[in-house]
């Protein structure tokens, strides 16, 4: 197979398509099921997965927990308004954080930054990282935990920018998976919004067994491929953790030949960061910035749960190299002309 290009992830996928909302229940989002092997194409709602499945398959997901990553503050002595996106702590003990600031161009070395009606937590500039990155000390007297209630009151749910509307309390709630445990991302492990505990109660009925990772997405999920040659996007590194639980129940699934299903790229790229020389999963702790694009072999999974991703992403380049180039861009001219909901708060892709 020769080298793949940027151009052939692109597709036209009209602006009405990007959902908005959640769906009404977690599990009633629509579900695409699409056999590689014969090309068949289903469509089901996300609750019809609980039939491709039986006892002894196997389920990965991501357990990362989004943080209220966007907050408002005010700039010293002017009051102009600047939203700082928190990406990530880079020193407990002195409160350092990689941040995103807009409009940057304001933003300099030595600024205070003041958050909450009452100015509660100040926060200064103390590097340029990037044109939009800034380095932030936050300036905040008493014990860690008070620090974070702080953060959690005033930031908000960091919906993703192509939603337009302001974030509300169900955001809160619905812009987080129920088996969010471990707090670090600053977006959702959307494939993973669908399940409702009545779904995950039934699955374990059925004898479905589940493993979790955790992989804390960062914004560069979103980052646009700006390179033809695909082999020279860089991913930017996200913080991986897969533990010995999780890796004895997947590698009792490949052993048993059940279905072992990712849920979510995240996962996917998690698990094919640590994989052994003879094909199982590898505990593993520590960073992950693997690019997958087709051709591509995968090693753990056999099938997957996805949503539906915007043209030229990497996500929808992964995707690809799972289910096949061909078939893939085939089933989303199907997803557009059949009014799927695509991206975050979208419809979902079982892919087998």
């Amino acid at each position: 197979m020769s080298k793949m290009k940027l151009s052939e992830f692109n597709f036209h996928l009209p602006e009405e398509l990007i959902a908005e909302f959640p769906s009404e229940n977690r599990d009633e989002a629509r579900l695409m099921v699409i056999h590689r092997e014969t090309g068949k194409i289903e469509h089901k709602l996300f609750k019809d997965l609980i039939n491709y499945f039986s006892e002894g398959d196997v389920m990965v997901m991501n357990n990362t927990r989004v943080f209220p990553a966007r907050m408002y503050g005010n700039k010293e002595k002017t009051g102009a308004k600047i939203e700082v996106f928190l990406l990530r702590e880079l020193n407990r003990e002195s409160l350092l954080w990689d941040v995103l600031v807009d409009p940057a161009r304001k933003i300099r070395i030595g600024n205070k930054l003041y958050f909450g009606e009452d100015d509660s937590l100040v926060a200064e500039v103390i590097d340029n990282t990037t044109s939009r990155g800034r380095t932030l000390r936050f300036l905040f007297d008493g014990p860690y935990e008070e620090f974070k209630a702080k953060i959690t009151e005033l930031g908000e749910t960091p919906l993703p920018k192509y939603i337009k509307r302001d974030v509300t309390p169900e955001d809160e709630e619905r812009y987080q998976t129920i088996f969010a445990k471990e707090e670090g991302a600053v977006a959702a492990p959307t494939a993973g919004l669908h399940f409702s505990r009545e779904l995950m109660k039934r699955l374990e009925l059925k004898g479905v067994n589940f493993g979790e990772i955790t992989l804390h997405i960062g914004l560069g999920t979103f980052r646009p491929v700006e390179v033809e040659d695909l082999t020279k996007h860089k991913m930017d590194s996200e913080q991986v953790i897969i533990d010995k639980k999780c890796t004895e129940i997947v590698n009792e699934g490949i052993n048993n030949k059940r279905r072992v299903c990712a849920v979510g790229t995240t996962v996917m790229r998690a698990i094919e960061s640590s994989v052994s020389t003879d094909g199982r999963l590898n505990p593993y702790e520590g960073w992950t910035n693997k690019f997958i694009f087709p051709p591509y072999e995968f090693s753990i999974a056999n099938c997957m749960i996805t949503n539906f991703h915007t043209p030229l992403s990497t996500l929808l380049m992964l995707i690809s190299a799972f289910c096949g180039h061909e078939l893939m861009m085939e089933a989303y001219d199907i997803a557009v002309k059949e009014k799927y909901r695509f991206y975050s708060y979208g419809d979902a892709m079982l892919i087998l």
